[in-house]
């Protein structure tokens, strides 16, 4: 078998993460043994992107979360429009005035019934006016105001829990752009240390060292490499839309440079490039005894929880109604006389009445009745839904903490020896090629193996990541997901 020159070592300046660039080998010939760059961790190295491309950190992004998500600025106008509807409960039944006037009259005889003196009267000789007061009884306005007080309570909660939801979902996105980005430092790397191998073995193919068989099929086997490449740098760039999406930005508003360099041609325009310390193996903080208690402060449990005590104050309000408001209605009126009248001792100008009248409700069990059991059946449903939301925080803490244990349990499985050995396998596989025993495409085969296990590494991490941030949405507890 042909010994290969040893500048095929180079083939690996390695597959992923290089921290320093890879030895250059001279052209030609060479008996120097060339070594692979050294693998670092997923750090965050710099990616060739277009000029002007805003980086954004994990604390950033919260802060923005917090002035910039729809969702949550949508629940605290909730909670505006509840204060508002407390301000409505808590006000008396407004009194009604009235005003009107008679605008004809006629009479009419005792005998033939017949109409006499017909005329229109003008509005400036007469007029009436009235004024309606509505008096609750049974407490109903303090119970009113305690609903609305309890609907506060509840929208309140809501936005705590809209911000545990939006909080989420910023740091699975975000941790998947992370992860993506690491493999597409990889893909980069590998495509970049073929690069420069295929440079020396052109010159070495010039120098007569190489048959051009080598060569081609060096040429044709570095084709998965560079799909890896391409499809690293959409998922990179579908990542990051995400994290826009829960920014409130828009992903596709960026500002492409009109040349762009062959460096980064290969990658898409994208909005954002995030960064964050994605090699972070941080531990929950507290005992599993300890998350699993604190389920029950989560927000969307308290919100189920001041919803059913919601609907026993609606309940308590229906029942009130038991008792019967009072209407109270008094009155004025003033009428000039028409000039026909008999005269009196003293001439007679107009007529002043003075009226009062009270106006119960009758038969108001039935409906009473009905109300009650309304809100009665309401405040049941509540309350069940209290119980299964408590049920379901549990089940999906549960679920977290087995998430949990399983992604770290996978993680330590990468970082206790299979990256190590990984690598190990490579280097085997070039000391043998370069010793004549192995052909090329097992060192290919080698380089294949160490990128998806370095890619396998790279999603363990996230996974591990991402089970943290769920176990924090899952108990509401603050400070388990991992500080990126």
């Amino acid at each position: 078998m042909r010994r290969a020159t040893p500048a095929l070592a180079l083939l690996l300046a390695a597959p992923a993460l290089a921290q320093t660039p890879p030895p250059v080998a001279s052209p030609g010939p060479s008996t120097q043994q060339a070594r692979p760059a050294r693998a670092m961790g997923p750090g965050m190295a710099p990616l060739p992107l277009p000029a002007g491309t805003r980086v954004l950190s994990l604390d950033e992004a919260e802060r923005m979360l917090l002035e910039r998500n729809l969702t949550v600025i949508a629940a605290q106008r909730g909670v505006d429009a509840v204060r508002a509807q407390r301000l409505v409960a808590s006000s008396l039944p407004p009194p009604q005035v009235s005003i009107g006037n008679t605008f004809a009259e006629f009479n009419s005889t005792q005998n033939g019934n017949r109409i006499e003196g017909a005329r229109f009267i003008s509005p400036a000789n007469n007029i009436a006016l009235g004024l309606t007061v509505l008096i609750e009884t049974g407490g109903k306005r303090t119970l009113r105001t305690r609903l609305a007080e309890q609907n506060i309570a509840v929208a309140e909660a809501q936005v705590l829990d809209a911000l545990r939801m939006q909080f989420f979902q910023l740091r699975q996105a975000f941790i998947a752009a992370l992860a993506a980005r690491a493999n597409l430092e990889v893909a980069l790397a590998n495509r970049g240390s073929l690069d420069r191998t295929e440079a020396l073995l052109r010159r070495q193919l010039q120098d007569g060292a190489l048959p051009e068989g080598d060569l081609l099929r060096f040429q044709a086997s570095r084709l998965p490499f560079e799909a890896d490449v391409t499809a690293a740098a959409q998922n990179y760039a579908a990542a990051v839309a995400q994290v826009a999406v829960v920014l409130a930005m828009d992903a596709a508003a960026f500002n492409a440079p009109a040349a762009r360099s062959a460096t980064t041609a290969a990658l898409p325009p994208i909005a954002l490039d995030v960064r964050g310390r994605f090699d972070a193996m941080p531990t929950p903080g507290a005992t599993r005894d300890e998350l699993a208690e604190a389920v029950q402060n989560r927000a969307d449990v308290v919100a189920a929880a001041r919803a059913a005590t919601a609907g026993a104050a609606n309940t308590n309000l229906a029942q009130a109604e038991r008792w019967r408001d009072v209407t109270l209605n008094g009155g004025w009126s003033r009428s000039r006389l028409s000039q026909d009248l008999p005269s009196a001792s003293q001439p007679l100008n107009a007529t002043n009445q003075f009226t009062f009248s009270l106006s119960v409700p009758l038969f108001t069990n039935q409906i009473v009745t009905g109300q009650v059991g309304t809100a009665q059946g309401q405040q049941a449903q509540l309350e069940a839904q209290a119980r299964a939301a408590l049920l379901q925080g549990r089940a999906d803490f549960a679920t977290a903490w087995a998430a949990y244990e399983q992604s770290r349990a996978l993680l330590r499985l990468y970082t206790g020896g299979a990256l190590n050995r990984a690598e190990l396998a490579y280097r085997s596989a070039e000391q043998a090629y370069l010793a004549g025993g192995r052909s090329l495409l097992d060192v290919l085969d080698a380089l294949r193996t160490l990128n998806a296990t370095r890619v396998g590494a790279n999603n363990a991490r996230a996974a591990y990541l991402t089970a943290l941030a769920q176990l924090e949405f899952a108990t509401g507890v603050s400070g388990v997901a991992a500080r990126l």
